[in-house]
């Protein structure tokens, strides 16, 4: 069901089709790269928070970004509080693994973090364990009906500094 809700989202840009089905899982962050064949950081990753009046909100982070709490309190003026399995379930329509900003059970609020924003593409799961699409960050953004970019991540800009210097160095 969740994976038919998130085709029928896609169905009103005609993008339906680009929803890719894999027969492996994709569940976590490292299947999905290895499934695509994509570097971890490129798998965007739908992160469930309790918001207020217990309706949920939904941050979108690069994979190898991890929430700040500091950060997450600035941006949303609470504690960055994670949604129990089950009620990431009753909130969004689809089960951990699956979860993603698209043909969700409720009208939840969507933000996309910065941390995404160094890919030109990336693969957010549609709906099941075992999907994804490619999508630029303007397609995300637009397609999620996001409300806006935010900066409540850390670990990504130390690996990208060391990416960096590595390439640095190794062209010396």
């Amino acid at each position: 069901m969740s994976f038919e809700s998130v085709r029928q989202h896609f169905k009103q840009w005609n993008r339906d089709g680009d929803v890719m089905e894999f027969r492996s899982m994709s569940a976590t962050v490292d299947q999905a790269a290895d499934t695509i064949g994509v570097i971890p950081a490129q798998i965007a990753k739908t992160l469930s928070f309790r918001g207020e009046e217990d309706k949920a909100i939904l941050v979108v982070t690069a994979g190898d970004a991890k929430v700040d709490n500091k950060k997450f309190r600035h941006v949303f003026h609470h504690k960055a509080r994670m949604l129990s399995p089950n009620e990431v379930l009753e909130q969004t329509g689809h089960a951990i693994g699956g979860v993603c900003p698209f043909g969700l059970a409720n009208d939840l609020d969507v933000y996309l973090d910065i941390s995404m924003k160094r890919f030109e593409t990336l693969y957010p799961a549609c709906g099941s364990t075992n999907s994804a699409i490619k999508l630029t960050c303007d397609e995300l953004f637009h397609y999620s009906f996001a409300k806006e970019w935010v900066d409540v991540c850390k670990g990504w800009e130390e690996e990208q500094l060391k990416e960096t210097a590595a390439i640095d160095h190794d062209e010396r």
